[in-house]
């Protein structure tokens, strides 16, 4: 039996129904979303004319996915937990935030190499002053919306929260602290007499290490990556999110949504909580 999620703010008891009739399955109606029970997965080309045809989010769930034994949400944090890329918005303050913003865009539809990507638009910094980077902080980031739902779902649940970014310590450890995250690991900038040098310190948080974090923290808490959800939107969380029993794909790029176990792109992040069982 599989289990599809379908969810949104536009999905109503109606459409409900049509998507149950087309996915020959039956209807469940939950708090927030509705569940449609089939005896097998729809095939990827009935599931794509589905999520193009219909205003909501349709999610298959992986038949060995077990809500019950998750004990970690590893989550991505520029566009995917916050309303911005931290790198543009900081490139913004130099006025080189179109050229920067396109590196950006590029990288994270997996047209480039991200480390390489990230290096560029990091030297492109150099000699700014530093308090851009409060600034951002201050003036621009916010958690993207249904965050605070989000996280409460998940501590009600006793499920870790770690924050992994190919961003910067700066706002990681920020958004640590004031959203209660258990874990977080990103990039640091180096900053010398005030000034941005336009160099990172140490390896850089890429794709793979993203996924090692993901391993690190599985070890740490006794667990398998099946009982990890990862979410994301760019190329370089599609390793950590192959890793994990759930993989989630928040208004993602087409190349990130088409790997990932599944979609939100009509709701927020109170989305996920419908994933938890």
């Amino acid at each position: 039996m599989t289990t599809i999620i379908l969810q949104g703010p536009r999905l109503t008891a109606d459409l409900a129904e049509q998507a149950a009739r087309r996915l020959s399955g039956t209807l469940e109606q939950c708090a927030d979303h509705w569940r449609v029970h089939t005896p097998r997965a729809p095939q990827p080309e009935q599931l794509q004319t589905l999520r193009t045809t219909s205003p909501c989010d349709i999610n298959p769930l992986p038949q060995d996915f077990d809500p019950a034994r998750l004990r970690l949400l590893i989550t991505d944090m520029d566009s995917t937990l916050i309303n911005i890329e931290c790198i543009d918005e900081i490139a913004d303050f130099a006025g080189l935030k179109p050229q920067v913003a396109a590196i950006t865009e590029a990288a994270m539809r997996g047209e480039l190499n991200f480390e390489q990507s990230l290096t560029r638009r990091v030297g492109l910094l150099a000699g700014l002053d530093a308090a851009a980077l409060e600034h951002v902080y201050q003036e621009r980031l916010r958690p993207n919306p249904g965050a605070d739902a989000m996280l409460a779902s998940l501590r009600a649940r006793g499920i870790k929260v770690a924050l992994v970014s190919g961003g910067f310590t700066y706002f990681t450890e920020r958004l640590k602290a004031r959203l209660g995250l258990d874990y977080a690991r990103a990039n640091t900038l180096e900053i010398s007499d005030g000034k941005l040098t336009g160099r990172v310190l140490g390896k850089i948080v890429g794709a793979e290490g993203k996924r090692e974090f993901l391993f690190e923290l599985c070890r740490e808490l006794n667990i398998t990556p099946a009982q990890t959800i990862a979410m994301g939107d760019g190329a370089n969380d599609l390793l950590m999110m192959k890793e994990a029993g759930l993989s989630i794909a928040y208004h993602a790029k087409p190349k990130v949504q088409t790997e990932a176990h599944t979609a939100l792109n009509h709701g927020d992040l109170a989305g996920v909580i419908a994933f938890l069982g």
